[in-house]
């Protein structure tokens, strides 16, 4: 890196710290991004990285994927933009269609479309809470729904998504989120979730009662609580539980949809139908695009202009998508990442024996949460640096697990070359 390179990054550095403000950046170290490809990134001081980040999972086909490109490219020379708030355009029709035919389950569905995960899952409280007259809406402890008001109400992940902005949108509670990792010893899964569940069911008894709740939100696998999924019983005992209430079974799949977690979408795992799912970031390959589906009778009952908004559906973000949905299936990424997570699964865990500061290696398709122990945050941030130096992009998440989630397009060969960093990142540091 010359010195004329690096005085570049710093002074851009010093400009976005003078005009941007710091509540839009969770700061990870000094990459100023200059172009991608697939699952490499380059600086503007032409420092080459391996991407094990894809965006926060907003980049499954690939940074600067050919389809994609081609697709926003042809759009935008056609037409730019026009309100579909007040008419029709084709691509939001058939990205609607194609959503709705994609979505778990055999109910006809409709979609709503917006520009953010936030704002989708926002959503799903305007749905949920016109369609079942009920104002309560129940979400779990360390998830991330977004940061727009009625997002951030939804989240639990970080007091600082609520600090200082009060009062947040009213009755939304959080629940403890059944993380497997807290079984008491020698209990079953079974009883595990049948805990989780009856301590919901004694919220009905004596706090909230159910028949003034709209519906529950779950991530089915949280992204930035580290990458953990709830037991089959209790997720299977949730759903059972909502339908016998009355209450909206709804999920969050923003960070783990379109092929991350090795199916199409994370409730999948779990073979039930959501009422409504919200959609974004991958979506449309990182274009400011996100979506509500849901059953349609749930989705025709809020009333226009509800949520209508000036940019929503915008034309060259619903081609990318269709474009970013082709990708998906025609080279197969769904089957890539279960296939190519498990054998990233088996390189952590042999990384995991050599070195045992490592906890925990969770693996979802190609989508793992890499934890050590709590009080090892500042290893973790250290460790995360010398990737960054050394030329690979990976982060922490809850301070002390590493969040792994490359675009599923990745090599094998990339794959390793990435781990490798982290081997030696590892014997330095340790």
């Amino acid at each position: 890196m010359t010195d004329k390179k690096t005085q570049v990054r710093r002074h851009l550095i010093a400009l976005d710290h003078e005009y941007v403000a710091a509540a839009g950046r969770v700061t990870k170290f000094d990459l100023v991004v200059d172009h991608a490809k697939n699952a490499t990134v380059w600086d503007v001081d032409q420092n080459r990285y391996i991407d094990f980040l894809a965006s926060a999972s907003a980049v499954n086909v690939g940074h600067g994927n050919a389809h994609v490109v081609q697709a926003i490219q042809d759009q935008a020379a056609k037409l730019v933009h026009y309100i579909s708030g007040y008419f029709y355009h084709e691509p939001a029709i058939q990205l609607a269609k194609r959503l709705a035919l994609l979505a778990p389950g055999r109910s006809a569905k409709k979609v709503s479309f917006s520009t953010s995960g936030s704002e989708a899952a926002e959503g799903i409280i305007k749905f949920a809470r016109s369609y079942t007259k009920r104002p309560i809406v129940i979400t779990f402890q360390n998830s991330w729904h977004g940061t727009t008001l009625g997002a951030a109400s939804l989240s639990a992940i970080d007091p600082n998504m609520h600090r200082g902005i009060g009062p947040l949108v009213p009755d939304i509670y959080h629940l403890p989120f059944p993380d497997p990792q807290k079984i008491i010893s020698g209990e079953s899964l079974t009883h595990f979730s049948n805990r989780y569940l009856n301590e919901l069911q004694d919220l009905f008894k004596h706090d909230i009662p159910a028949d003034q709740v709209a519906a529950i939100l779950i991530e089915p696998i949280q992204g930035d609580a580290g990458i953990i999924m709830p037991p089959q019983a209790y997720m299977h005992g949730l759903y059972q539980l909502c339908h016998e209430n009355g209450i909206l079974f709804c999920t969050d799949e923003i960070n783990q949809g379109f092929g991350r977690s090795g199916k199409m979408w994370s409730i999948d795992h779990f073979n039930l139908e959501p009422d409504l799912m919200a959609v974004g970031k991958s979506l449309a390959s990182g274009m400011p695009l996100s979506a509500v589906i849901g059953k349609a009778a749930i989705m025709d009952a809020l009333a226009s202009p509800a949520n209508a908004t000036t940019t929503a559906a915008n034309p060259i973000c619903c081609a990318a998508s269709l474009a970013t949905l082709d990708e998906i299936q025609n080279l197969h990424l769904v089957e890539r990442s279960r296939e190519l997570g498990a054998f990233a699964k088996i390189q952590f865990l042999k990384l995991q024996q050599e070195f045992p500061i490592i906890k925990q290696v969770r693996m979802i398709g190609l989508n793992g949460g890499i934890e050590f122990a709590p009080n090892q945050a500042e290893f973790v941030t250290q460790l995360s640096e010398y990737c960054f130096e050394h030329g690979l992009i990976i982060i922490s998440t809850m301070d002390h697990i590493l969040r792994f989630q490359p675009p599923l397009v990745i090599t094998k060969t990339e794959l390793m070359a990435g781990i490798q960093i982290i081997r030696q990142a590892l014997q330095q540091l340790s």
